[in-house]
């Protein structure tokens, strides 16, 4: 008998494209305008991402250019970033904002390659939380007599299966992210 898969599989998506995102707001030595998709900036008594009020560019290796459609969100743009903690400075100038990435040392970059690992234990806890799920209900159904035994055996090797590709993935994610950090 076939089991569902589908919401499980969600899962890996969802944890996967977490990770994904979580990974692009890690900074780099690199300017990467990424970084900021995930500050919310008071505007007109609203949240709403800097993106939302205002172009971001690079510069250059190590700037963004983050300029505001309305000149006045200068000062708010500046204190989300402030407050987002970053690691970046922030300097305000007539055309917008300047965010600068100061050059790492080796023991940031070693900080920052314990947070991307970090999240990526997070990402595989969610896929290991999901895998959890699917054991259950085929034991639930196993004991109501849907499923047999070898069809239970069959469906745990293949949600272990899932499981395998979405972690190797992940690494991958982890050494390409870690590499970037660390060059």
């Amino acid at each position: 008998m076939a089991y569902d898969f589908s919401k499980f599989k969600k899962v890996i998506t969802g944890a996967e494209e977490w990770v994904k995102k979580e990974f692009q707001g890690i900074r780099t030595g690199q300017a990467n305008p990424a970084i900021l998709d995930g500050i919310q900036v008071e505007s007109y008594g609203a949240l709403v991402p800097i993106s939302q009020i205002g172009s971001i560019n690079t510069e250059g290796p190590r700037t963004l250019r983050v300029a505001p459609w309305d000149l006045t969100q200068s000062k708010e743009i500046e204190k989300a970033i402030t407050v987002a903690n970053l690691g970046v400075s922030v300097s305000v100038d007539d055309k917008g904002l300047r965010v600068n990435f100061p050059e790492l040392t080796g023991e940031t970059r070693k900080d920052i390659v314990k947070l991307a690992k970090e999240r990526l234990e997070e990402g595989k806890k969610r896929i290991r939380m999901g895998r959890d799920d699917v054991m259950k209900d085929l034991q639930a159904k196993e004991k109501d007599g849907g499923l047999s035994k070898d069809d239970v055996f069959r469906h745990k090797n293949e949600v272990q299966k899932f499981v395998d590709e979405a972690n190797k993935k992940f690494d991958e994610l982890y050494a390409k992210k870690e590499k970037e950090i660390l060059s």
